[in-house]
Order: structure tokens, then C-alpha cells, then sequence
């Protein structure tokens, strides 16, 4: 087998689809609005993965590419439970528009034995090639960071002791579970605090920005001495920190611009 020739989709899909979910994040910023989405990874499974993977399941070589659907890999990590249902929906939305729901898995509400959380979605997406169009299958894993947490590190352990995970460390990996599970739910419980302090902090910054821009172009038209009354007045209160005060001299600035 081509390996090179078959996984070069497979690496298209997944730097198409991480522009495509950061594009959304980069637009809910741009906007000034919360992001369900905080960051977004991918991967192609490594070949000796993917032919162990194969091996196990009973597949075919010349049947990988149909019936192994984790392949292309996509990873939509949130700050909160709720932030990952939003995330669906965005899926969802773009069904056969560009990208094709084949199946979703929620183990989320169906939490595996191992004490694993995650919402994968299967699809199908299109790649150009210069052999023309070419349907794949791609995987999009969406969790909280703390859900990726835990998995992550109970990979690396699953992929050291294969079968064979020492019973001690098994349940310490379900009490681990348990605990980024609390996490979540405490998560869930101070989220409008937790959104209130970032959305003031987003605010914030961005009066900044505007503060700063305005006094830039200023400094082309004012003396030294003035635009020296300028930097101490801004300092004087933001060591101050009154965001009303701060909007009032942000106000000033744009007039005078």
C-alpha cells in the first residue's frame, strides 16, 4: 500500500477542518461574543495505529479507508459541559452543506466503564485532490479541558500496559474520572460568574486597544509635552481602575482625533 498517497486527504481534511472551527472562535471574538469553542487540535492516526486498529477490528488492508472512520482526527476542546452542545449545533448546522453527519456518539451522557467523557461525531468531507473529489471519513472529538485532561493521560497509560492495566491504576483512573467530572459540574455552577469576569475583561481590553490607537495617531499631530500629559493622565487611571472614568478619557480622544 501507497501509505503516503492514501493519508495525504487525510492530512488536507484536518488542516481544512482546524481553519475551518478556529475561523468560527476567531468570529465570535472579532464580534466581542463568548466562543463556545476555546481551542481546536487535529491529527492523522499514525500508520502502525491505524494497521493495529485493523488488526484488532478484523479489517481487511484494502478496507481500512471504509470502514476505519477515526483516521482524520478533529479536536474541539470547551470551557463548560454546556459549550460542547453548542458546538453540535454548529455541526449539525453545516450537515450537507460541507460535511456529511454520518453518526454521533455521546459519551458524555453514556460515560464509558473506563470513566471516559467525550462527544464524538463521525462525518463524512470532501477533499479536492488532483485525482479530483475524494469523500472521507473524519472524527470530531468535542470535550471540556478537563475531560481532555483525563483522556489524554489515560491514554498514554492504555497505550504503555496495552490489555493489560494494572487493577491500581485502573481505579485510581476512575477516581480521577470522578474528579474531573466535579470539576465540570463545579464548572457549570459558577459559569455566569466565570463568563461575567471574562466578558469584563474582554471590555476592558478593547478600551484599551481604543485608548492607545487614539493616542498613537495623536502622537503625529501633539507636541511632546502634551502627549507626556496624555500617557500620565491614562496611567493616573489605570492605576486607578475605574472602567467609567477610562471610557470618559477613551470619549475625550476620539473627539480630539
Amino acid at each position: 500500500m501507497n501509505w503516503k498517497q492514501i493519508l495525504l486527504p487525510y492530512t488536507q481534511a484536518v488542516e481544512e477542518l482546524k481553519v475551518k472551527f478556529k475561523s468560527i472562535r476567531s468570529e465570535f471574538i472579532s464580534l466581542d461574543e463568548y466562543s463556545p469553542i476555546e481551542f481546536v487540535t487535529g491529527r492523522v492516526k499514525k500508520i502502525s495505529s491505524i494497521l493495529e486498529k485493523a488488526k484488532k477490528k478484523q479489517i481487511p488492508e484494502d478496507e481500512i479507508e471504509e470502514k476505519i472512520e477515526d483516521i482524520a482526527g478533529i479536536r474541539i476542546m470547551c470551557q463548560f459541559v454546556e459549550d460542547i452542545y453548542k458546538v453540535i449545533d454548529i455541526i449539525r448546522a453545516r450537515d450537507h452543506k460541507d460535511l456529511v453527519i454520518v453518526e454521533e456518539r455521546d459519551y458524555i451522557t453514556n460515560t464509558k466503564s473506563s470513566g471516559y467523557r467525550s462527544y464524538h461525531i463521525i462525518i463524512k468531507y470532501p477533499v479536492q485532490t488532483g485525482h479530483g473529489e475524494k469523500w472521507i471519513f473524519a472524527e470530531i472529538q468535542i470535550r471540556t479541558l478537563a475531560m481532555n485532561f483525563w483522556a489524554t493521560i489515560e491514554h498514554s497509560l492504555r497505550y504503555k500496559y496495552k490489555q493489560n492495566m494494572p487493577k491500581e491504576i485502573q481505579e485510581r483512573l476512575n477516581k480521577a474520572a470522578e474528579a474531573a467530572f466535579l470539576l465540570d459540574q463545579e464548572m457549570a455552577e459558577i459559569r455566569e460568574e466565570v463568563l461575567k469576569c471574562q466578558e469584563s475583561f474582554q471590555q476592558e481590553s478593547n478600551l484599551i486597544g481604543d485608548i492607545f490607537s487614539s493616542i498613537q495617531f495623536l502622537n503625529k499631530k501633539k507636541n511632546k509635552k502634551d502627549m507626556n500629559e496624555l500617557y500620565e493622565m491614562f496611567w493616573t487611571l489605570w492605576e486607578e481602575g475605574d472602567m467609567h472614568k477610562l471610557k470618559e478619557f477613551s470619549e475625550s480622544l476620539e473627539h480630539t482625533v
